[in-house]
């Protein structure tokens, strides 16, 4: 269609027709058209206004507006700052979500154009109450029961999509800050959605999204929003505001658009919202083609029996929650069958799965995108990884063949009964002990914590020495020290003869001031050790574990390891200096969830929420690390001054992987899993796929890949019965005797590490290299040494510049879990700025 203006003289055909209909019509709209009608005529302002009685002001008004907007410029539009709907869940998810505190609904309301009240009255209905733990009420019809309420799965097939939702009476404890998903994640799921919507429709078929719509049945039929600041229906004919949209089928009719995104099955956003594609045809939806009933009855009959087969894996995955499908739309035909309250489920399956209804003020897409905040803001395990992997699924979706009967979408996160398991596990054994944790060092001052590092970096240090080190007045040395001797943080040595002046007395840490536990979880091995602040080691226990595990058993296994230790630890710990658990893992791992992703060798404990299992065995802080990125920790903590600059601590396991040290901190990256080191190698020796994937270097496996290597050159294997870790030893040892094939297949694999190294060395310009790990064994130590140091001296582009150092850990063979202890020091006492985003001073208890 042509959008003439008016001073062109001629308007089009279809466009007249339009006009000349709204001013036979009357009311605002018949002001408006013959304005322009007029002007298209050639007539002046003070003769269209005379014609009409209406202001020169209203003419000049509705003429800047056809010029700038054509015709939909001349459509109702919602008084200026405040809404025709309010979107309720929109509301929900922008005060959740809120950076900094803008979440008060006076800055919700400002954001959004709002009324403070409106805002207001939609938290109070969603019992959303400011500066408290969140302990939602959600108003699906019917409402979902409940005070913790978490999203489980999403159905989604050619006819319907179903969020199930978990919900349980007790309030989760509040999340803890940094574990709240951001606005990118939501971005990438909207992406996500429309391609897997898009799949849908590929029949033609797909859901409208509107308020209230989703699902078959009166109860998704009724309402289709509020009127801002009012509670009534939209609506009124003023000039202000567009009349309300004569209501239609949810599954049929048009759809709204969300301050989130347009919804792409509608067209643009404006077409959708004017009013005008009904009126004209241009840009309008087409009418839906004419539907095959038995056939369309066939597919539904069939989306309902993989709905409850869905519905009832579902109930077998999370027997200790009450599980929700809210149905968010349903494209049934009507006359087919409503939904029953309650879905029964199969013989062998305990429970039901109540059938719920979005609410009737927000739209399927913005309500998803509620649960969503509710879940993430209310649960630190429901993390970006959670949601991330939704996307993903929705994408693997988009991709497949709709002709494919099992072509649905089935997401159902990780079983979180671990997280629920609190009030069950009080009367646990571990219950028992009193490790519960301590307020005692509770480090409120920056400054003290710069005391501490620089005490702990010196190993004993006069106080002057501090000041001189630190920039800090004596006054305040003097004043902190004396603190922490009070504390028994610190301890005094004897006093040092000074030449002149007061004999000068030394302060050093006091060891048994505080313990912390570690535990470090490798695919045959499990280590156990209780150290104290100076980083001795009072006891050690380990205890083998295979890959095939059963995963409740294994942390059963895990647990009990840990308590054994810690009575052994007996009387060397006291209760009230006992700081937590440390646990070192193989990566990659979800540390906001505490889940172990996919461990190399440990197949049967992907995806196993083992922090969250663990805490219920454990009523003091309990935190989770990579394995390499917790013996960096323990090197960094340990080592004391000869680890005190930036470094990189390679780690030999199951697998080789990077802790790295960096400006004064642990450096974890994004997710927490910075330092993954087989693909940095594999590229650096050209090891990549047709696809230019790089390739997994069997290198980067030295329990594997050195017996391997020896026995293609010739070494008889020896028999053994201790698997991988076994023979690798063996070679080890064949290969400090001089046997030729056995050292040849270690400098293989060390000269595949020093490659990897050697882009470390270059992308972050260290001078600084510790090789340390479970693998990195007296016998082939010399090897690594030689072959790495070689490597990073010889081939970086800064080779002139500096001399990089390769060292061995000063960490035992039992690396990671002593660095997973120290962490636990690591967190507590090292010196960081408010703001900075990582682990919190004070440890979450429990």
């Amino acid at each position: 269609m042509s959008d003439t203006r008016p001073g062109d003289g001629t308007l089009s055909p279809e466009l007249r027709a339009v006009l000349r209909r709204w001013a036979d019509e009357g009311g605002a709209l018949a002001t408006r058209a013959g304005v322009v009608l007029l002007a298209a005529d050639g007539l002046r302002d003070a003769e269209i206004s005379r014609r009409l009685g209406v202001s020169r002001q209203t003419v000049g008004s509705w003429r800047q507006r056809w010029t700038s907007a054509g015709i939909d410029g001349l459509e109702h539009r919602p008084r200026t700052g405040r809404p025709a709907t309010v979107d309720e869940a929109e509301v929900v998810t922008r005060t959740l979500l809120a950076p900094g505190g803008s979440g008060a609904s006076r800055a919700v309301a400002r954001e959004l154009g709002l009324s403070h009240a409106t805002v207001a009255g939609i938290r109070r209905r969603w019992r959303l109450v400011p500066d408290e733990p969140v302990s939602p009420s959600v108003p699906t019809r019917p409402p979902l029961p409940g005070a913790d309420v978490w999203v489980m799965g999403l159905y989604v097939d050619g006819l319907r999509g179903v969020l199930l939702a978990g919900t349980r009476l007790v309030p989760s404890p509040p999340a803890t800050s940094g574990t709240v998903i951001g606005a990118d994640v939501l971005a990438g799921l909207d992406r996500s959605l429309d391609a897997a919507l898009a799949s849908t429709r590929r029949d033609g078929s797909g859901p409208a999204e509107g308020p209230g719509g989703g699902g078959a049945g009166p109860a998704s039929r009724a309402g289709s929003g509020v009127a801002a600041g009012t509670g009534h229906a939209a609506g009124g004919s003023g000039d202000g505001a567009g009349p309300a949209e004569p209501h239609r089928n949810p599954a049929h009719g048009v759809g709204t658009t969300s301050a989130f995104g347009a919804d792409p099955r509608q067209g643009p956003a404006d077409s959708s919202a004017s009013g005008f594609d009904g009126r004209l045809g241009a840009g309008a939806r087409p009418a839906p083609p004419e539907v095959d009933l038995p056939a369309r009855r066939a597919d539904v009959g069939a989306s309902d029996r993989a709905l409850a087969g869905y519905l009832a894996q579902a109930s077998r995955r999370h027997p200790d929650l009450a599980l929700h499908a809210v149905t968010l739309w349903d494209d049934a035909p009507d006359g087919a069958p409503t939904p029953t309250t309650v879905v029964p489920q199969p013989p062998g399956v305990t429970g039901t799965v109540t059938c719920h209804h979005i609410p009737a003020r927000s739209t399927w897409r913005t309500f998803l995108r509620a649960m969503i905040a509710l879940d993430s803001t209310s649960h630190p395990e429901s993390s970006r990884r959670v949601y991330l992997d939704l996307a993903a699924e929705l994408e693997r979706y988009a991709a497949g063949r709709p002709d494919d009967p099992q072509h649905t979408v089935r997401w159902l996160r990780e079983n979180v009964a671990g997280h629920l398991g609190a009030e069950r596990a009080k009367a646990g054994s571990a219950r028992g002990h009193t490790w519960s944790g301590v307020n005692q060092i509770d480090l409120g001052s920056f400054n003290e914590c710069v005391v501490i590092e620089t005490v702990r970096l010196s190993g004993t240090i006069t106080r002057g020495e501090i000041a001189h080190r630190t920039g800090l007045t004596q006054q305040s040395v003097s004043r902190i020290a004396r603190s922490l001797l009070d504390r028994g943080i610190l301890i005094e040595d004897a006093q040092l003869r000074a030449t002149s002046g007061k004999p000068r007395t030394p302060v050093r840490l006091r060891g048994a001031a505080a313990h912390a536990l570690g535990i470090h979880i490798d695919p045959e091995l499990l280590t156990a050790v209780v150290i104290d602040l100076d980083g001795a080691i009072v006891c050690t226990r380990t205890r083998s574990v295979s890959a095939d595990t059963d995963p409740a058993e294994f942390v059963e296994r895990v647990a009990a390891l840990g308590r054994e230790t810690l009575a052994e630890a007996g009387g060397a710990v006291r209760p009230d200096g006992f700081l937590g658990i440390g646990v070192a893992v193989p990566g990659p791992v979800d540390i906001a969830s505490g889940t172990v992703l996919g461990p190399p060798l440990m197949s049967a404990w992907g995806d196993l929420p083992l922090l969250y299992l663990l805490k219920d065995h454990f009523p003091c802080p309990v935190i989770m690390e990579k394995d390499s990125t917790a013996a960096a920790a323990g090197e960094r903590w340990i080592g004391r001054d000869r680890r005190a600059r930036d470094f990189a601590y390679l780690y030999l396991g199951t697998g080789v992987g990077t802790g790295l040290y960096l400006n004064g901190d642990i450096y974890r990256g994004v997710s927490a899993n910075a330092g993954e080191f087989g693909q940095l190698c594999a590229i650096a020796l050209g090891r990549v796929d047709k696809d230019g994937r790089p390739e997994i270097l069997p290198e980067c496996n030295p329990p594997v890949s050195v017996p391997d290597l020896a026995a293609r050159g010739g070494l008889r294997p020896v028999a053994t019965t201790g698997g991988s870790t076994a023979a690798y030893l063996a070679v080890g040892r064949a290969a400090a005797a001089g046997d030729r094939a056995a050292a040849a297949a270690v400098r293989e694999v060390a000269q595949a590490v020093g490659r990897g190294a050697l882009g470390l060395i270059d992308l972050l310009d260290i001078d600084l290299i510790v090789l340390g790990g479970p693998f990195f064994t007296d016998d082939v130590a010399d090897f690594y040494l030689a072959e790495i140091a070689r490597t990073v001296n010889e081939f970086p582009t800064a080779r002139r510049l500096r001399r990089v150092e390769v060292e061995p850990s000063v960490l035992s063979a039992g690396a990671a879990a002593v660095g997973a202890a120290s962490t636990i020091f690591h967190a507590t006492f090292t010196p960081r700025l408010r703001g900075r985003e990582t682990r919190a001073r004070h440890l979450p208890t429990g």
